[in-house]
């Protein structure tokens, strides 16, 4: 028999395994009655239902701990990853090896308009991993276990698919691959990049007319999948501020895009913006306010990824691997379970900083961090107040005219609410906050940066009390 605790964890895994736009095949009572929506539809479709299933979710796992149930683990993970499948400069079993030695416990390949399947044949010299790479994969592998062949007098080597790489390396319960792609679009001349988690089938650029259209073409392309073949699945926009190709106001109307990539461990990503263009977390807290006030939807979360593409040298001019993660705590190490959690809100995003517990209640959130010897930390709980200055205006150039930058907001979006120093942060709600979120900061600097002089980070993401 099943505990309060244990009926709502039920309902919410029943909940985020139905199909979306499709009845229910298992025996149980329908969440769909608790839907305010008119027809049944995925989470991510419906703000109230996404509302209602983040805070089912967030109980469940608290509720598992008080009932004896399984215990929630803390798995750590990258989502945005390339290899020689596009714009990488190594071969998949390489990069998977790397991550799972340095302690990940889920990966994504993510490359350019492609997934790893079917028959791929590259140049064994001439690609971006040339002779340096072959000659390592040769060494790690063995012809054996590497294929080559030769086609009109070149050389060429054949790239492993998921389903290979995944056998040799998933460990249930320790190490899961996740199939990713990196929807690679445009709008004129402004990159637009969208990573679809734990798609099956490929998705092609959808394109469009502005870069909003695109980018809600490209997240509608991964639901419409999503609602086909009854997949897990979400998707994300890639760094905003790359070629500076998206501002918070193309971001804040997109419906079911419910991520983004507040950091970016690539070099030229720009996450900390520059005199003219917001940074990667004041876009999340304009993109938060408007979307929580004017457009009266869901949260958006943030990520740490590493959009590695360089493996043979580190160097802060390189996009290499083992900058940015993300941390989700979930009962078990299955895509379910990861993409679940996200979609709840239940990870945190990093640069180096590890947490030990997040816990977001209804009017108080705190953080413990995992402390290194000899290093300090300062956590900044971030929110905008109820009542604050909506006014915004353009940037405009030497002429007077408007850049397409982000709008200048107001000062009351995304200020510092509080600041405590330690390994302990707690923040009460007054009550007047339209939400909280935490950044902690830590006083070591980053090995290996994406920019010189960047210290390692973590943030969690908001509480929206009242919802």
């Amino acid at each position: 028999m099943l505990t309060a605790f244990g009926k709502t964890r039920a309902i919410a895994l029943l909940y985020f395994t139905r199909l979306p736009g499709r009845e229910m095949s298992y025996e149980a009572q329908s969440p769909t009655k608790m839907n305010r929506c008119n027809k049944p539809r995925s989470a991510a479709s419906c703000p109230v239902c996404w509302l209602l299933l983040s805070a089912l979710f967030l109980i469940a796992i608290r509720g598992s701990a008080a009932t004896g149930a399984t215990p929630s683990t803390w798995w750590k993970g990258n989502l945005h990853t390339h290899s020689l499948w596009s714009d990488g400069d190594d071969y998949p079993e390489m990069i998977v090896e790397w991550y799972k030695l340095h302690g990940y416990q889920f990966l994504a390949l993510s490359d350019h308009n492609v997934l790893a399947q079917g028959s791929k044949w590259i140049d064994a010299t001439t690609n971006k991993g040339g002779a340096v790479a072959l000659e390592k994969y040769l060494k790690r592998y063995g012809t054996n276990r590497v294929h080559l062949r030769e086609t009109n007098g070149r050389r060429q080597v054949r790239l492993k698919t998921f389903p290979e790489y995944r056998e040799q390396f998933e460990e249930p319960g320790r190490f899961l691959l996740i199939q990713n792609e990196e929807i690679t679009d445009k709008y004129k001349s402004k990159p637009i990049h969208v990573n679809a988690t734990n798609l099956r089938d490929l998705i092609e650029p959808q394109g469009g007319n502005s870069v909003r259209e695109v980018i809600q073409n490209n997240v509608n392309a991964v639901f419409e999948q999503h609602r086909r073949t009854g997949r897990p699945m979400f998707p994300h926009l890639n760094h905003p501020n790359f070629d500076w190709g998206v501002t918070a106001e193309d971001l804040m109307p997109v419906k079911n895009e419910r991520f983004f990539e507040v950091y970016n461990g690539h070099p030229l990503v720009h996450n900390e913006g520059d005199d003219t263009h917001a940074s990667t977390d004041r876009l999340w807290d304009i993109i938060l306010t408007m979307r929580l006030t004017d457009y009266n939807d869901g949260a958006v979360y943030a990520l740490g990824v590493d959009d590695s593409h360089n493996y043979h040298t580190l160097s802060s001019s390189k996009s290499n691997p083992g900058r940015g993660w993300v941390v989700v705590r979930a009962t078990r190490l299955t895509t379910a379970n990861i993409v679940a959690a996200m979609e709840a809100g239940d990870f945190y995003a990093s640069s180096g900083v590890r947490l030990k517990d997040v816990r977001r209640g209804m009017d108080r959130y705190e953080i413990e961090i995992a402390p290194e010897e000899g290093v300090t930390y300062t956590t900044q709980f971030i929110g905008t107040r109820k009542g604050f200055d909506r006014s915004s205006k353009p940037l405009l150039d030497e002429k007077g005219e408007p850049l397409l930058v982000t709008r200048q907001y107001s000062k009351e979006i995304g200020q510092v609410l509080a600041e405590v120093t330690g390994p302990a942060a707690n923040y009460t709600l007054k009550g007047d906050e339209i939400y909280v979120r935490a950044r902690t900061i830590s006083s070591k600097l980053k090995a290996n940066p994406y920019v010189k002089g960047e210290f390692e980070r973590a943030w969690t993401q908001p509480l929206i009390p009242n919802r």
